[in-house]
Parts: C-alpha cells; sequence; structure tokens
C-alpha cells in the first residue's frame, strides 16, 4: 500500500522520512498525514536514529493541504482528546484541524530528536506546516515558500508561527500579499538555516546530519527541550492555539456566506497571483 511516505536510513545515526506523492506534488491529506506521524515515531523509537531529516520527492516540497481529500478523523486521534469530527457545521471541522494541522505540528516540533528538513521546489501553504517544526531547514537554491490563504477567508496557515518565522513585517507582507519568499530571503530573515545549489543539497543535509549525530544524544534532546520551552515561556504554544480559534472563524464566515468552509474564489485569486511578476520584477 502506497501511503505517500517512505522511510530510509542513508547514513549511520540519521533517519529519512520522504514524502513521496509528488504526482500530487507532495499534497498532504489525513491518510499522508498519519503515515508521516508513524514514520517519526519509527525513527524516534529507533535507539541507532540520532537524527532525523524530512526530504521529499519531486520537483516541490509540498504544494499544501489537499483541498480534495477528506476532512474526517478516521480512526483514534494521535496528538488530541477530540475524537469526532462529523458534528457537522464548524464544530466537526475544528476537531479535525486541532488534530491533524495544529496537534501534529507540536507534536512533531516536540520530538525528542533533532530533525532537519531538506527542502526543494515551493512550499506552499500547508507545506509550511511541515517545515516549520523542524529544527532545522536546508533549502536549495530553488526553493521558495509562500502562505496564500488569506485569499480563502482565513487568516493564514494553521500553524500560525509566522511571526517567529520570519518577523512582524514580513510576516504581515506574506499574508497581506500572498507572495512567495525566496530562499535567499528565507535565510537573511532567519528562517532557513544554509542555501545551497540543488544539485548539492542532499550531500549537504546528510553531512550536516553526521555532524549533529556524532554529538552525545541527551545533550541534543537537553537542548532542543530547553529551546522549546522557551518558546513556550515566550507565548507559542498560546499564541497557536489562538490563531486556529480564529481561523476556524474563517471556516465559520465561510460556511455562513458561501456554504463551504473556504472562500470559493480564492483558489483563482490563488493562481492569478501566482502568474503575476512580484516586486522589483523586470
Amino acid at each position: 500500500m502506497n501511503t505517500g511516505i517512505r522511510l530510509e536510513r542513508p547514513r549511520p545515526g540519521v533517519a529519512r522520512v520522504v514524502l513521496a506523492r509528488s504526482e500530487r506534488r507532495n499534497a498532504q491529506n489525513p491518510a499522508l498525514l498519519k503515515a508521516l506521524d508513524a514514520a517519526f515515531l519509527e525513527a524516534v523509537a529507533d535507539e541507532a536514529v540520532k537524527v532525523i531529516i524530512l526530504a521529499a520527492e519531486g520537483p516541490d516540497f509540498s504544494s499544501g493541504h489537499d483541498l480534495k481529500g477528506s476532512f474526517d478523523l478516521d480512526g483514534d486521534p494521535i496528538a488530541t482528546m477530540h475524537t469526532r469530527s462529523d458534528q457537522g457545521g464548524i464544530e466537526g471541522h475544528f476537531n479535525f484541524e486541532c488534530e491533524f494541522y495544529l496537534g501534529l505540528c507540536l507534536r512533531w516540533r516536540d520530538i525528542p530528536k533533532p530533525t532537519v528538513a531538506q527542502v526543494q521546489g515551493r512550499v506552499i501553504a500547508g507545506g509550511l506546516m511541515l517545515v516549520w517544526p523542524m529544527d532545522l531547514v536546508v533549502a536549495g537554491e530553488n526553493a521558495s515558500f509562500s502562505d496564500p490563504v488569506t485569499a480563502f477567508g482565513v487568516n493564514g496557515v494553521e500553524y500560525f508561527t509566522h511571526l517567529y518565522e520570519v518577523g512582524i513585517r514580513k510576516a504581515r507582507e506574506m499574508l497581506y500579499t500572498g507572495d512567495a519568499v525566496d530562499a535567499a530571503e528565507a535565510h537573511r530573515l532567519g528562517m532557513v538555516n544554509h542555501v545551497v545549489p540543488e544539485d548539492q543539497l542532499e550531500d549537504f543535509t546528510l553531512d550536516l546530519a553526521e555532524r549533529i549525530a556524532a554529538r552525545p544524544q541527551f545533550g541534543l534532546r537537553l537542548s532542543k527541550l530547553s529551546i522549546n520551552q522557551q518558546l513556550d515561556a515566550m507565548g507559542q504554544r498560546q499564541s497557536l492555539e489562538s490563531a486556529l480559534a480564529v481561523h476556524n472563524l474563517g471556516h465559520a464566515n465561510n460556511l455562513v456566506k458561501h456554504g463551504t468552509f473556504v472562500d470559493p474564489d480564492g483558489a483563482d485569486m490563488i493562481r492569478a497571483a501566482a502568474r503575476r511578476p512580484g516586486p522589483g520584477a523586470g
């Protein structure tokens, strides 16, 4: 059965979880997200694994949520106590997003081993929710990052860490315009650790992971725990929960106005914006 996820062990001490749904530009549905969590869990349980890389097949890292996919909790939840999404209205949808989006992202942020995202091509909307929970980000020179979903009548993606990733002003611009941030600017803003040519991306990421894996594992775990606790002391977790509630207010408004969870004109708006040259283009 093709779950859209592949788990590899390319070098000693390193596991690599690969998004393998390139025919859909690695768009995420519930089955893929559950398989991704299972792969992370397997890598964490393997004592030989010291560092986990998240990579992706194909030209793009991820095109975001698969809007043609299901929005149902199919089975027991992994990250939350919300067990049902079939109540109708916004209640069931809120439970779904608490589990599959914010809940899983926080769970992955807290993986007790160092994690590295290896990114090429486009990272759109929900794709950011796979990259941002990782500890380090290595990007190919062609990588770009965008959150255009205000076009759908919501505040932004459900793991709303824009402010922590790119700063206040750039977060506003990303959300207000839907424009992409390229790899060089993402590096300047501190969202990306390294930018390398695409043909060096895999080896560079593996070399970095091996260097990390050589250090004492418990020291790495304590370092990660301390940083995450400081983020929470700064209010990150609380602000994420608040932003998800606001996000679902947008869904509720759309449901009343349009009879669907997203503004139906949003997809056309995003496609039209993608065809326009960016600021400063000749």
